[in-house]
């Protein structure tokens, strides 16, 4: 089927889903596979359930007698293709966004800035690969005016191949950090492929959004039609100042002759960058300065990202969703900072999909825990273990289970504790014994 006709069919039935057990009446199931699913398998329990189509690639029940099985040489590309023609038919501006750390904090932000003054499709919680930039696009409808979709990477090329399913019209690149190294392969080829966002850019005559204080943004943008932003410096188009972080991120900006201090919910001085970033984007979209401060307030994160949480017995600062070099230092860094009459503890998970530095990178984390002194260290994963010393005093976990027995045993109370590591060690886990 061509994606034209596959269209026709979307118009009346909107709604896609890739889950047979999460089949909304009338929609599309696409039978979507992969190393350990194939969704082919679902397609008629995907009908049963209520869809009123099943696109598929394989069919082991001979000739297709059912109207509503939709057979096509690949589900992902049709699926793909549908997304880039539903942009297309849309014409909406579309702004792409990525970056190593703050890509989905500074996509929140613009998003409900953008709001207060139009209809915004923006990417649900962390949708942002070849599948979920897709879906992304196909929850677009003619009441949207405006759509911010993120885009992550594991490998190089994976940013050109998201840009030609989106086709954006402005890109942002957060920052480039050490972070899913094990698929890059290198720093320098993890940088090649933030780029590819401005490389689409660029072919298409598009404009970027530039942290002036990144130089390798800066360089890798040069001679593009670009908006800069920063901090400190009233020549950009955005500038802000940071005021406090103490825990939470607060800072003034300024537009034409007026200040304006902003009290966010964010926890960390990190996210000031991610925050200047939203409010040049919406200074752009004409959004005016009013609505941008307070939206900005207003933002209340979630999925443990950057939050502060007073327990029972703690206070707890919880950024469990993700971990690297570049934001585990930025993390730890900030919390030995922060003004406490409690003793400090901190609680971190190993930063996965380093590749080759891992090693190293752990290594550098605990010489770099060494120097803070904090009152008590708990670290979770055995990448950590080979640089362990008994004269450390560090509490070493091989998992998270571990860790949680202890605390259902020997509870914490009265003390400080940031939480922090890659998602896949579910330090979150720990909450409800904290």
């Amino acid at each position: 089927m061509q994606t034209a006709e596959l269209y026709s069919i979307f118009l009346r039935h909107p709604s896609i889903t890739t889950d047979s057990r999460m089949c909304e009446k009338d929609s599309i199931f696409f039978a979507l596979k992969g190393e350990r699913f194939n969704g082919n398998l679902f397609a008629e329990k995907a009908l049963e359930a209520g869809c009123a189509y099943a696109v598929v690639d394989e069919w082991t029940g001979g000739v297709v007698a059912d109207e509503r099985i939709i057979l096509v040489e690949d589900v992902l590309q049709s699926l793909q293709l549908l997304a880039t023609h539903h942009r297309r038919q849309l014409r909406i501006p579309v702004i792409g966004i990525t970056g190593t750390n703050g890509k989905t904090t500074t996509k929140e932000l613009i998003a409900v800035g953008l709001s207060r003054k139009y209809k915004v499709a923006y990417t649900q919680g962390n949708l942002n690969n070849h599948i979920g930039v897709p879906l992304t696009l196909l929850s677009m409808n003619r009441t949207h005016e405006v759509a911010v979709v993120e885009m992550g990477a594991n490998h190089p090329g994976d940013i050109a191949e998201l840009c030609r399913i989106a086709e954006p019209d402005y890109g942002l690149i957060t920052n480039v950090g050490k972070a899913h190294l094990e698929g890059f392969g290198s720093f320098e080829i993890l940088v090649r492929t933030k780029g590819e966002l401005y490389d689409f850019i660029r072919a298409h005559e598009g404009k970027v959004f530039v942290n002036r204080e990144s130089a390798i943004l800066y360089e890798l943008s040069e001679g593009m039609d670009r908006i800069l932003y920063g901090r400190d410096d009233s020549s950009l188009f955005a500038s802000g100042t940071l005021t406090d972080a103490t825990p939470f991120m607060e800072f003034d900006w300024r537009f034409f002759d007026r200040s304006y201090r902003v009290r966010t919910h964010l926890v960390g001085e990190y996210n000031f960058d991610n925050a200047i970033a939203a409010v040049a984007v919406c200074k752009f979209f004409g959004i005016d300065a009013g609505n941008i401060s307070s939206a900005l307030e207003a933002y209340e994160p979630s999925n443990h990202r950057s939050q502060f949480r007073r327990t029972e017995r703690n206070d707890l600062i919880i950024d469990t969703y993700n971990a690297n070099p570049t934001s585990m230092k930025a993390s730890v860094g900030f919390f030995a900072s922060i003004p406490t009459q409690l003793p400090r503890m901190v609680i971190l998970g190993e930063m996965k999909e380093l590749g080759e530095v891992s090693q190293e990178e752990h290594g550098k984390l605990v010489a770099y825990l060494r120097e803070l002194s904090f009152d008590r260290v708990f670290l979770v994963g055995e990448a950590f273990h080979p640089w362990l010393s008994s004269a450390d005093g560090f509490h070493f976990f091989s998992d998270v289970d571990r860790l949680t027995d202890l605390l259902r045993k020997e509870p914490v109370s009265d003390h400080y504790i940031l939480l922090k590591g890659s998602h896949s060690v579910h330090l979150e886990k720990t909450i409800d014994y904290l």
